[in-house]
């Protein structure tokens, strides 16, 4: 068995006394003292820090870069202007997803592609096999030499401006980026996250300079965050996991790409782009969603399910591969489900605060059949206990910085 991998920061993470798990082949920290409620709730109220150094990060620079990338993503490379990034997926010919990334553009001559952990050595594969039709690219795996932090959460501009010696924050438009310096490092600073924060902020650094950066971040207040917190905040925010709303459902069969609410972004089928691995298969999945949206099924075939945010109404929690019922009929399973912690808030818009209070709520994502609604009521099978929920439109909004707000289904 492959020894598991450690980031830069491990023993920073054993010193706060995180406890340590293997995922997607590394040792990272699940949790640290303060547990994994604490620890969402100090994201969504202050500032958390992650580390994800863990995530595989590709170089792709040369005179055919551009045109690897169009062939190998479901997004339009092309759109990316420099100080640009943008959320993409690897796509297969049946229109399911290998991975799903982010491309970034730091400069104009190279990109930089992170992957999922333990997808980077598929990915890695795949994309030599398709070297093949592209002989002027020239691809780097810097997943050890480039390290990678995540800073998320309302006070996170704050910090980091505090830090940061010369150059500017990117500015205040989602995956905008910049360079900057924090004492002898050069930082790559990019407006993205896995968190639904509105302010939200990913480092790119030498490894060298990473503890550095995590040091100052610490003691200016920021929060450690492990992947416990990560994972109940993604789903919170609706975001995909590789393997549960993305790949395989429990039937064995391909979950479509369109069939994610976040993952449309990700696609485009402009001419401009041209042909592009999957093209086929996600062009009808775009003609059935867009038939389904307008209340007209005769194109289900091509997309039977779509991921749909969900609520119990009972008392218990969720779990992924938990088949959903209407009546007798199996119409889906859950596909990420937990209780999740919140904080209440008092007015809206603009005078939007978060209050001192509480609460918990269990919620989930469905892979459900693509004829039900938001509103709709259905049974979940929790250990042979029929619980009722009800799909929502979502469990979160960030429409109004700098506070992201827990929609609660009333």
């Amino acid at each position: 068995m492959k020894q598991p991998q450690r980031t830069i920061l491990y023993d920073r993470h054993v010193q706060l006394g995180a406890q340590i798990v293997e995922f997607g082949g590394w040792e990272m920290p699940m949790q640290y003292g303060a547990g994994i409620i604490q620890e969402h709730l100090m994201t969504r109220k202050r500032a958390g820090v992650f580390d994800v150094s863990h995530m595989g990060r590709f170089l792709i620079r040369g005179q055919d870069a551009l045109a690897f990338l169009q062939d190998v993503l479901s997004s339009n490379a092309a759109g990316l202007e420099v100080g640009q990034s943008q959320y993409t997926i690897i796509p297969n010919a049946r229109g399911g997803a290998r991975d799903d990334a982010y491309l970034y553009r730091f400069v104009a001559e190279e990109y930089v592609l992170v992957v999922n952990a333990a997808n980077r050595e598929k990915d890695w594969e795949y994309f030599q096999a398709h070297l093949q039709k592209f002989p002027q690219v020239e691809l780097v795996d810097q997943t050890d030499t480039l390290s990678m932090l995540s800073l998320q959460g309302p006070l996170s501009e704050e910090l980091l401006v505090s830090m940061i010696t010369s150059g500017q924050i990117p500015r205040p438009v989602r995956n905008a980026l910049s360079i900057v310096s924090s004492g002898d490092a050069a930082v790559f600073l990019a407006r993205t996250g896995y968190t639904g924060e509105p302010v939200c902020f990913e480092l790119f650094t030498e490894r060298n300079q990473a503890a550095m950066l995590w040091d100052k971040l610490i003691a200016r207040g920021a929060q450690p965050i492990g992947l416990g917190a990560r994972d109940t905040l993604r789903l919170e925010a609706g975001l995909p996991l590789y393997g549960h709303e993305l790949g395989i459902d429990p039937d064995g069969q391909e979950i479509p790409i369109l069939a994610m609410r976040s993952s449309r972004i990700a696609v485009s089928l402009s001419p401009l782009k041209g042909e592009f691995v999957g093209k086929q298969a996600l062009g009808k999945q775009f003609e059935a969603l867009k038939q389904i949206t307008a209340g007209d099924y005769a194109l289900i075939g091509d997309l039977p399910r779509l991921v749909m945010p969900v609520v119990l109404l009972d008392k218990g929690v969720a779990r992924a591969r938990n088949q959903v019922f209407v009546g007798q009929k199996q119409v889906g399973y859950v596909t990420s489900g937990t209780m999740v912690p919140y904080w209440k808030s008092q007015g809206d818009g603009m005078t939007l605060q978060l209050t001192e209070e509480t609460g918990k709520r269990a919620i989930g994502l469905a892979l459900l059949n693509s004829d039900l609604r938001k509103g709709d009521e259905i049974v979940i099978d929790i250990r042979g206990k029929q619980t009722r929920a009800v799909i929502v439109p979502y469990h979160l909004r960030n429409n109004v910085p700098p506070y992201a707000r827990a929609i609660t289904y009333e």
